[in-house]
């Protein structure tokens, strides 16, 4: 990413590192050369300096009331989308150290931002609490809605409205960014001084028309479970609840202990692919909160054997979207949900 947009690459490790681990993914980051973190609240990036992250890290979105004591304490710079936030920013400020912020700005997507109505009066009062050492502008920042190349370059000619009236007020920030995996892929421009990359680091694709493998890109995750129990049964036999299954002859039936409860998705009932001994199956019935079954035929399915949910389809894994596709849902979600019970173990590719 550093390479295609010669900007600087902020590394998006929220929700638990779309669920591959905050702290090692932000440390992997930072190795392959990202100079700077995001998050979506406070808690997050407080995680990350328990974990040993010393890294800038920008927390974005706050409950009404919250305090930014314990993130100014800790080197954490804030996203600001109020007046109020700017100025719980600035009473954060130590006499020693000024609050880093980063402005948001409302450019069309609906949800929070500084609205253009209220640039003066929020430009002009970050402005003077720069001036006075309270806080430190590090960002103007926006999001996309990547709804189209056309609706993406309006929301950007907004922004950059809102940047120049920041200007005018004297706010020359050292950092610029709106573009994500997304549009730092597909809009160069967009690219700025800064691009936010989130489901991109992780190896997923955020195109619905592009997977991974046409991107260069190379999935981080692979969901594994084992056979924990292996059954034979005759015609007819119903599988799960509400028996949406039945066995066409007789058959081998095989349990995996994963289910909804770990965030396997119960939409892909019927649908979700694995692989089993280089074999590909699909889930038979109805995933229950702790497990789902695999008609395996007459392959020879063993307890103990590994059971491959998605993972690299170039080493033979079903690719995640997969499972999105049969949940009616996107690469994101999937990989985000993955429950606490699944352990996670680190590996170097």
């Amino acid at each position: 990413m550093r390479r295609l947009t010669g900007v600087d690459v902020m590394a998006v490790v929220k929700a638990e590192g779309y669920g591959h681990g905050a702290v090692r993914s932000a440390a992997a980051a930072l190795a392959g050369g990202a100079s700077r973190l995001g998050v979506t609240d406070v808690a997050e990036a407080l995680a990350l300096r328990r974990g040993g992250i010393d890294a800038p890290v920008v927390a974005w979105l706050h409950a009404p009331g919250q305090s930014f004591a314990e993130a100014a304490a800790s080197g954490i710079e804030i996203g600001v989308s109020t007046m109020d936030q700017l100025q719980a920013a600035a009473a954060a400020a130590s006499s020693e150290h000024a609050a880093g912020v980063h402005l948001k700005l409302e450019t069309g997507l609906g949800r929070n931002g500084i609205a253009p109505a209220d640039y003066a009066a929020v430009f002009s009062e970050a402005a003077r609490l720069e001036r006075i050492g309270r806080v430190r502008i590090v960002g103007l920042f926006s999001h996309l809605s990547n709804t189209s190349a056309e609706d993406d370059r309006a929301a950007l000619a907004a922004f950059l409205d809102g940047v120049d009236a920041a200007a005018r007020i004297g706010i020359r920030p050292q950092l610029r960014h709106i573009a994500a995996t997304h549009a730092a892929i597909e809009i160069p421009e967009a690219r700025l001084d800064c691009v936010r990359i989130g489901i991109g680091i992780y190896g997923l694709s955020p195109f619905a028309d592009r997977t991974s493998g046409d991107l260069g890109l190379r999935p981080a995750m692979t969901l594994r479970g084992e056979v924990a129990a292996v059954r034979r049964v005759p015609a007819g036999q119903g599988v799960s609840y509400g028996y949406t299954y039945r066995t066409e002859r007789e058959t081998t039936l095989a349990l995996v202990p994963l289910g909804y409860a770990d965030g396997v998705p119960r939409q892909a009932s019927g649908a979700g692919p694995v692989v089993i001994g280089r074999q590909r199956f699909h889930v038979s019935g109805r995933i229950a909160m702790d497990q789902f079954v695999v008609d395996v035929g007459d392959a020879p399915v063993r307890i103990g054997d590994d059971v491959t949910l998605f993972g690299d389809p170039t080493l033979g894994a079903p690719a995640v979207e997969e499972w999105a596709d049969a949940a009616s849902t996107i690469n994101y979600e999937i990989v985000t949900r993955i429950g606490p019970r699944v352990p996670r173990r680190q590996v170097r590719g």
